[in-house]
C-alpha cells in the first residue's frame, strides 16, 4: 500500500510541477547521515533560484526546503541537491526511497564540494546497484538547454586540480542524476563574499545551475 501511494504522489506532484513557470516551487536541500556536513553553502540554492527566475523566467521560492532522504517529503519537490565534504550513508528504507522518487521523474544533482566523492559513489550504489556514473559529453542536452557549455561542465574551485565531470546516472536513456565533481557548482553560487570567486566564474557557475534545474523540470 505504501508503495501505491507513493507511486501516486510521484504521478500527482510531477504532472503540477513540471509546469515550469508554476509560482512558488522551491528547489531541495537533501540532508543524509553519515557525519558529512549536507548544509554546506547556505547561500548556494537562494542564489541559484533568483538567477533561475530572472534569466529562465521561472517562479520559484529562494527558499529553499530541506528534506531528509527517507522522507515523503521528498515527493513534492522536483529537483533536490545534494552537497557537502565528508560521509554519506543511507540506511536501507533511505535507498529505496531514494530510488523510488528518481525512477518517479525527481531529479538529483549531487555537488562534490570535496571529499565526498568515495562515499557519494558508495551510497548511490545502495541506490542503485545495476547502475554506474559515466561521464556525459559535452553534447549533451544538460549543456545546452538553455545556456551553452561546448566544453561541458565548468571548473569553478581548484580542488586537486583534475579537470571537472560531469557524471550521470542513466536509467532508461533518461538523466536521473547529475554528479558534479571536482567543479564545485555550489561555492560558485554562493554569494560572491563567501569564497570571493570572480563575477565570470560565479556567472558560469549560476549558468549550468539553471541548465540542471531547467533540464530537470521539462525532460
Amino acid at each position: 500500500m505504501k508503495n501505491i501511494l507513493f507511486s501516486l504522489l510521484i504521478v500527482l506532484t510531477f504532472s503540477v510541477s513540471n509546469t515550469f513557470a508554476q509560482s512558488d516551487m522551491k528547489l531541495g536541500l537533501l540532508k543524509y547521515n553519515g557525519g558529512g556536513d549536507w548544509y554546506s553553502n547556505p547561500t548556494a540554492l537562494p542564489n541559484l533560484a533568483k538567477f533561475c527566475n530572472t534569466y529562465l523566467k521561472t517562479k520559484l521560492n529562494p527558499s529553499y526546503e530541506t528534506v531528509e532522504v527517507g522522507s515523503a517529503d521528498i515527493f513534492e519537490l522536483p529537483f533536490l541537491y545534494m552537497t557537502g565534504h565528508g560521509n554519506v550513508v543511507f540506511s536501507d528504507q533511505e535507498a529505496k526511497n531514494l530510488r523510488q522518487y528518481l525512477l518517479g521523474g525527481g531529479f538529483l544533482h549531487i555537488d562534490d564540494n570535496y571529499g565526498m566523492d568515495p562515499f557519494v559513489r558508495s551510497a548511490m550504489k545502495k541506490v542503485f546497484p545495476e547502475l554506474e556514473f559515466i561521464e556525459l559529453p559535452p553534447n549533451h542536452p544538460v549543456y545546452n538547454t538553455h545556456f551553452e557549455f561546448p566544453n561541458g561542465i565548468p571548473k569553478i574551485h581548484k580542488h586537486d586540480n583534475k579537470p571537472a565531470e560531469g557524471l550521470a546516472l542513466i536509467w532508461e536513456d533518461k538523466l536521473i542524476c547529475f554528479y558534479s565533481y571536482e567543479s564545485d557548482l555550489g561555492n560558485g553560487w554562493e554569494n560572491q563574499e563567501v569564497h570571493n570567486d570572480p563575477p565570470e566564474v560565479r556567472t558560469q557557475a549560476l549558468k549550468m545551475g539553471a541548465n540542471l534545474v531547467k533540464y530537470a523540470f521539462e525532460r
